[in-house]
């Protein structure tokens, strides 16, 4: 990383996992925080984590909820409202595979509405200050991208709803979305690079929380991820998945429009390096068209000024 002082960042999903580690590493070298939090008691003990971690740290958090565009709306106009310049945004919260579908607050199929849908409502409302920032945006995805296909039928999976489908649906969303805003910010001339990274597999509570919604007793996934990280096999410690969202968001020789997770067998672990986009992802024309329907649905427009 470089040195961050004096630099203003946005992380989403700071309050556990790789969000929070993310956090941890930025304030140690020096970039001031605002944490855009749904859960209250979980932000204040991040907070304590942070500032336990990075004495004299400037690191503030925000009530928001992804999964309500108004909430997003509220919190970024605030904001903008204060008039910083911002220089970094990682948009990393997410929900994984819940058994049964469930809805954000505006109707939206919750995996493609928190995970795609309110961090592209976010970036679009937050685009004046990034552009006053020349920020550089780091969008998480998944590997579970690769297996992602964009229904445009029936997006919001009303029709048939699969947990893991609609999941990786929504990361390769994420992924898309990275990669056209750089495309867009570089022809429009608005100052910003966009990015993507994953972390690889890694023993969050993204294998728990999701997959528990709507369902009694333990999540099947958590036990799996738990288990092969015992045997210290596919998985790697939040402390080695936080490395390729770091190198994507803070190293100055990572590039917009690339995107970066572990180089190991399968992606599941190893160190930060540029990763080939998968077939879906090179898909321009379907950037483009997600773009247009994705604005519509987030009541947004990129409009710089």
């Amino acid at each position: 990383m470089t040195d961050l002082r004096g630099r203003l960042a946005v992380v989403t999903g700071a309050s556990d996992g790789i969000g929070l580690e993310l956090a941890v590493r930025l304030a140690g070298e020096g970039a001031e925080l605002v944490l855009p939090v749904r859960d209250g008691a979980k932000g204040a003990a991040a907070l304590a984590r942070i500032r336990a971690a990075a004495p004299g740290a400037v690191v503030s958090t925000r009530p928001v909820d992804l999964a309500s565009l108004d909430s997003v709306g509220a919190f970024a106009g605030a904001l903008v409202a204060e008039g910083r310049p911002l220089h970094l945004l990682v948009n990393n919260a997410g929900v994984m595979a819940p058994p049964v579908r469930h809805e954000t607050a505006d109707g939206y199929e919750l995996q493609f509405g928190t995970n795609h849908l309110g961090h592209f409502a976010l970036t679009a409302h937050l685009l004046p200050l990034l552009r006053a920032g020349g920020a550089r945006v780091t969008t998480v995805t998944s590997s579970a991208a690769r297996g992602g296909r964009i229904d445009w039928d029936d997006l919001q999976s009303a029709g048939r709803y699969a947990p893991v489908r609609a999941y990786n649906r929504s990361k390769l969303a994420n992924l898309l979305f990275a990669l056209e805003l750089d495309r867009r910010a570089a022809a429009g001339g608005w100052g910003i690079t966009s990015n993507a990274a994953h972390p690889g597999t890694t023993p969050t509570n993204l294998y728990a929380s999701g997959p528990r919604l709507g369902r009694t007793g333990p999540a099947p996934y958590e036990a799996v991820v738990k288990r092969f990280a015992r045997w210290g096999l596919l998985v790697q410690p939040v402390e080695a998945g936080v490395l390729p969202i770091l190198h994507a968001a803070t190293r100055p020789d990572a590039r917009g429009g690339c995107l970066y997770g572990p180089d190991g067998w399968g992606q599941f672990t190893g160190r930060p390096t540029r990763l080939a986009l998968p077939g879906p992802a090179r898909d321009e024309e379907a950037a483009a068209r997600l773009w247009g329907i994705s604005e519509q649905l987030a009541r947004v427009e990129f409009a710089p000024v």
